[in-house]
């Protein structure tokens, strides 16, 4: 159980896995996370989105142009992921559908 407490730990929180999940599929610059994320602050996705980098799950990439732009991109670790958080998704319709008495 010990490697269960560690992904845990990892993917601790109430935005990381959301966060995780949108860039499985496709690149996104802060403010479009920031928008794309309903209830999450500035200030926390700065810190969750360095403690995914830090623990490369994603790839933070600057550009050198004029503004400066930095894109966020899944890194093969963090896309690894994508199979728990589209069965987490296909969980979570279910069981919706089952709370509203539709068929699963």
């Amino acid at each position: 159980m010990r490697a269960i407490d560690d992904t845990l730990d990892l993917l601790s929180g109430k935005w990381k896995l959301a966060l995780i999940a949108r860039l499985c599929y496709q690149p996104m610059r802060y403010s479009a996370l920031l928008r794309d994320v309903p209830g999450l602050s500035g200030k926390v996705l700065s810190r969750e989105l360095q403690d995914l980098e830090t623990n490369g799950l994603i790839v933070r990439q600057v550009s050198a142009g004029k503004p400066l732009t930095v894109t966020y991109s899944i890194s093969d670790t963090g896309r690894s992921l994508k199979a728990l958080t589209d069965s987490l998704a296909d969980w979570g319709l279910a069981h919706r559908a089952r709370m509203m008495g539709g068929a699963a």
